[in-house]
């Protein structure tokens, strides 16, 4: 599928930006459009119309962000699978992470002297494992007393999810995806706008991340096509943005519409890049564009 990259919304997380623009009409009438800082919304409307098995390749754009794994512009594969449960979006992934380093002639994933086996079975690690494991950390706990009582730095206007970021950020990625790839599943459902719950445990939802050498590839759900309840967390969402930030992006009526008719589906976004960069061994993500927007 080739989705219009120009939105009624880029997409309504807290901390993802994207770059505005205007329409004009003939008579010079402006109308507010952004690029999309991923296909999906698009593609779940297509789901919602009738497709089953569905995949885009191309480009998306995400401002705020600048620096070896990041790019304003970047290229994602981003695919679904109606019907089918997340499980099998962990194996597609796999199946990636193989199909690149072959692609190159090469066994391992590696990033700045890190490696990972391309070939190998990853392993599958919840967030609260994680969180046991990295960081000593109880992820249902009183997780700010927790980072304080560990020596991290936790100012008094940060929320649970900020707490949650630093504890993911500095003690939990740096430690996955080396010797063989990480699924780390299970995130709160606070921390999974677009998925759904798990089934017997409405704390988490069924999110996982991949990573490899420390670096997240691909981001994937279960996903949520609870309508209701999907507004509800973007309104979450977008009062979390306009906290931080002081702006906020509309919400998509057309993408809820479409959602109350959308199937039982699980699907997966991978940062294309990314992927190229472990499987050469390039140190940044602008060695492996052709065009790398100028700083």
């Amino acid at each position: 599928m080739e989705t219009a990259a120009l939105q009624v919304s880029p997409g309504n997380e807290a901390h993802l930006h994207a770059f505005a623009t205007e329409a004009l009409t003939t008579a010079g009438e402006a109308r507010a459009l952004y690029l999309h800082t991923s296909p999906e919304f698009a593609c779940k409307s297509l789901l919602a119309a009738g497709e089953r098995r569905i995949f885009s390749l191309g480009k998306v754009w995400r401002n705020r962000e600048r620096g070896p794994l990041h790019h304003p512009e970047f290229t994602m594969l981003e695919w679904y699978r109606a019907g089918e449960a997340y499980e099998t979006i962990m194996a597609d992934c796999a199946a990636l992470m193989r199909l690149a380093a072959q692609a190159v002639g090469a066994e391992v994933l590696t990033w700045r002297g890190g490696t990972c086996d391309a070939f190998a079975e990853p392993e599958r690690l919840t967030v609260a494992e994680a969180f046991e494991r990295y960081a000593g950390l109880d992820l249902f706990g009183d997780l700010a007393a927790q980072a304080r009582g560990a020596g991290m730095r936790v100012a008094e206007d940060d929320v649970w999810a900020d707490v949650f970021s630093k504890i993911i950020v500095e003690k939990v990625e740096p430690r996955l995806g080396f010797g063989r790839p990480t699924i780390l599943y299970e995130y709160p459902v606070s921390e999974a706008a677009l998925a759904r719950k798990k089934a017997g445990d409405p704390r988490v939802a069924e999110r996982f991340e991949l990573y490899a050498c420390g670096v997240e590839l691909a981001n994937c759900f279960g996903e949520l096509t609870d309508a209701a309840e999907q507004r509800v967390r973007f309104e979450a969402e977008m009062a979390e943005k306009s906290r931080v930030y002081g702006e906020r992006y509309p919400i998509d009526e057309d993408f809820l519409a479409a959602l109350a008719l959308m199937p039982e589906a699980s699907g997966g976004a991978l940062g294309f890049d990314r992927l190229v960069m472990l499987a050469t061994g390039a140190r940044r993500i602008e060695d492996v564009l052709w065009t790398p927007v100028a700083p």
